[in-house]
């Protein structure tokens, strides 16, 4: 060999004999060094655990917790370990039979194989609990109980917006979002358990328990060296007033329609009220499915949370907003006033108002004051058909659909709870494309007095009061003020201010002191509250359905939105009940009940009898009550929340 390839050779055994010195250094940190490995290897000694941890509770604006975790457990099952055990025995714990058995046996096969476990008897109610506890040795090793937390709700109320938890559907495993999660886990499905789940949901742990021979377990292995411990899911808490909340649902007992009050100094929502409720224990334990699939065909619809998912015309409620407008764009004053006689003939056919008497219209207070139909049709034709936007094609229109973009209608506010309907709000392109281009301001006069193609949600509605009440400018409404222990930005969006349009003090001024006007001397008298300053508007919305293929009209919707004291507002209200006449009626009433109990934490004594009558009238048809299984249902006190067992520990 060539002296030349002596370095060469020399070179090449170095660079082995280094890789030999690196991988043996390796092997023996790993064998000898580090044990942990080494242990955690043998997995026929060794039973991996997961430690479900203890998810957030949700407190109200007082700290009061409004739900709270309970403990049920499941019954699982590892098909490959379940050998000769008595299942007839098993059975008569379960109360179920033998086909049942393997039904459910083979389902775990088919779910999960031969060697995981797969729940075979979820929620266990604690008497079968209790009674399975006593004999589980003889079901070792292929059954096991694993503890499920539940909710459980003191109060009794809220269930269209806190939501429920269940068990994570398969469909929604396949995205990215839960690829951490695994079959078998709970997650929030609705409300703001869905919302905040990644906040609620805490973070799990692991346990590592020693097997024997026999596959049993025998205890922690190396003393929990290993084990990585759960970390509790982070609280909310909420604007929420529990108490106003309670008031708001019973008013709205045996009425379809919803509440929602908001404090217009933060966005943060009092109360969210969709009527008729339920219970929301009845989605927890061990009859949640069965009593869903009641929830979900009942002819009331309860499972409808109707403040943001439910849209309706606001009718007269809508004025003030087409009054500000009006103002902002120059094309009256606030001493602008309309002749009317009782109705409005500008557009070739009739608009009625309800009032006859001379003056009721001759200045914008005392039009707001008597909700006269004339005078705002005939301002919104005025704002649409301005001279100096070009007319309502070229630019009216367009400009009035910015406005009330501006104040949050035509698409979602962004509530922190899903499924928010967007309502409708008509633009150039609807009336262009639906009328071919030959349409002017008496085709959609209509919108002047909240009617038309024109839909809102009560959310909206009571949002448009916030921007009233707070002279030009909202926040998002929200039910989260504070996550605790939590630095992220995640509510960061609720604390941003939202000025709209850029509309002058004094206009706002304007129109608030023609919805003082309202309930002091026009349409909400009855609404009035000793001591309590309040801007408030009724709304008697005609409703039309389409019954046998033709479009039928039906009884008028009632609809009432506040903010109170006029002076320093505190809170902003909307108040729909479906079918029920006037807005002086029904809406306004509830309103004022609410905001009593909310400024003053009472309701006076005298006015006492009027609100039990409230709570006590009904306005949802016979027909619909035959139908309906609800009032029963909630009368129905689940075992899981209502049973004290000693088996059954409650963990906060």
């Amino acid at each position: 060999m060539s002296v030349y390839n002596q370095p060469r050779r020399r070179v090449i055994q170095m660079i082995f004999l280094g890789m030999i010195l690196i991988i043996g250094t390796r092997l023996f940190f790993l064998q000898v060094v580090e044990k942990k490995y080494a242990k955690l290897a043998d997995a026929n000694a060794v039973l991996r655990k997961v430690v479900y941890p203890s998810r957030g509770i949700i407190l109200d604006r007082k700290g009061r917790s409004i739900l709270s975790n309970d403990a049920l457990y499941d019954l699982v099952v590892t098909p490959a370990n379940a050998k000769k055990i008595d299942t007839a025995y098993l059975c008569k714990i379960l109360e179920i039979d033998n086909a049942e058995y393997n039904k459910r046996f083979n389902a775990a096969i088919i779910k999960n194989g031969r060697v995981r476990p797969s729940v075979f008897a979820p929620l266990l109610p604690p008497a079968i609990f209790g009674r399975l506890q006593e004999s589980m040795f003889l079901f070792q090793p292929g059954f096991e109980l694993v503890q499920r937390q539940i909710r459980s709700y003191p109060y009794g109320v809220a269930a269209n917006f806190l939501g429920y938890i269940a068990e994570i559907p398969p469909d929604l495993l396949k995205r990215p979002e839960y690829a951490d999660y695994n079959q078998g886990d709970y997650i929030g499905l609705t409300g703001l358990e869905r919302t905040y789940q990644p906040q609620l949901m805490g973070q799990r742990g692991i346990q590592y328990l020693v097997k024997d021979n026999l596959n049993r377990t025998q205890g922690s292995y190396e003393n929990g060296e290993f084990d990585t411990a759960a970390i509790a899911g982070k609280n909310l808490r909420l604007s929420l007033d529990i108490d106003l909340q309670q008031l708001g649902e019973k008013l709205m007992r045996g009425k379809i329609g919803s509440v929602v009050a908001i404090d217009p100094r933060t966005g943060g929502i009092l109360a969210m009220v969709s009527g008729p409720s339920f219970d929301p224990n009845l989605l927890t334990g061990p009859f949640r499915n069965a009593n869903f699939s009641r929830l979900f065909t009942d002819t009331t619809k309860p499972l409808l949370n109707r403040a943001i998912q439910a849209t309706y015309p606001p009718g007269s409620t809508f004025k003030p907003m087409i009054a500000t407008v009006a103002l902002d764009e120059g094309v009256i004053s606030p001493s602008f006033g309309y002749p009317c006689g009782g109705a409005y003939y500008g557009c070739n056919r009739p608009i009625k108002c309800e009032h006859h008497d001379a003056g009721h219209a001759a200045n914008l207070r005392l039009a707001l004051a008597h909700s006269c139909n004339s005078y705002f049709s005939h301002v919104y034709r005025l704002t649409v058909d301005n001279p100096k936007l070009g007319g309502i094609k070229t630019g009216g229109m367009q400009k009035w659909w910015d406005y009330m973009t501006s104040f949050g209608l035509g698409h979602r506010i962004g509530v922190d709870i899903p499924s928010e309907s967007k309502g409708t709000l008509p633009d150039t392109a609807y009336f262009n494309k639906r009328y071919n281009g030959s349409w002017n301001s008496c085709t959609n006069v209509f919108l002047g007095i909240g009617q038309g193609e024109l839909t809102l949600t009560p959310l909206q509605m009571a949002n448009e009061m916030c921007i009233i009440s707070n002279r030009g400018y909202f926040y998002i409404p929200h039910f989260v003020e504070k996550i605790d222990g939590d630095n992220s930005d995640v509510l960061a969006k609720y604390k941003e201010k939202h000025v709209v349009a850029h509309i002058q003090d004094t206009i706002f001024g304007s129109v608030i002191r023609g919805m003082q006007d309202v309930v002091e001397a026009g349409t909400a008298m009855g609404a009035r509250i000793d001591g309590v300053t309040m801007g408030g508007k009724t709304g008697t919305a005609e409703n039309y359905a389409i019954v046998n293929g033709e479009r039928t009209k039906l009884k008028n919707h009632s609809i009432f939105v506040a903010f109170a004291p006029v002076e320093n507002p505190k809170i902003c209200i909307a108040v729909v009940v479906e079918n029920a006449g006037f807005g002086a009626t029904y809406a306004a009433p509830i309103a004022s009940f609410m905001i009593e109990k909310y400024l003053n934490d009472t309701i006076a004594a005298k006015r006492q009898p009027l609100v039990d009558k409230m709570i006590n009238t009904v306005t949802i048809s016979p027909a619909m009550l035959a139908k309906s299984k609800l009032d029963s249902l909630n009368h129905i006190k689940p075992p899981a929340a209502a049973n004290d067992d000693k088996n059954r520990p409650k963990t906060i």
